[in-house]
């Protein structure tokens, strides 16, 4: 399983996949971005790519910390703080890793992610505004 095959897949297979996973290890290093979005269409990949090259490539973890950093702007540049720990998915309630923003962030204060690790060194992700979730991503780590 690969992030460029979450592309293909639907929403419902992507949070099936979500909902069959464990949290994993808590994550530390450099992880690719994908943003999966349309999953299913046409379109997704196109988006994909022009997501990646303008806005967001992924995130940087520090697990001693307990904090992540985005990679945003066509640059990388490393920003956008938030606080990684275990807690609860609000997609079904069981456990996920948890990105809050709420007390790091002055641009993302309002943004909540989890993640779950669905394959070695691969995890799927949800994003929410408030508590609408609006858009899944991957996040890939390399050694």
């Amino acid at each position: 399983m690969t992030a460029a095959e979450f592309s293909f897949m639907h929403g419902t297979q992507l949070d099936e996949i979500y909902r069959q996973s464990s949290p994993g290890p808590m994550p530390d290093g450099d992880a690719r971005g994908t943003a999966l979005i349309w999953t299913g269409a046409w379109a997704a990949r196109p988006i994909t790519w022009v997501v990646r090259r303008i806005f967001w490539q992924g995130k940087i973890f520090d697990r001693a910390g307990g904090t992540l950093l985005n990679k945003v702007t066509p640059i990388g540049l490393h920003a956008i703080k938030a606080t990684v720990y275990e807690g609860q998915s609000w997609l079904d309630g069981a456990g996920s890793i948890i990105l809050d923003y709420s007390r790091t962030s002055i641009i993302a204060w309002f943004v909540r992610d989890e993640i779950r690790e669905v394959a070695a060194g691969l995890y799927l992700g949800q994003a929410y505004i408030g508590k609408m979730r609006f858009i899944r991503f991957a996040l890939e780590f390399v050694s």
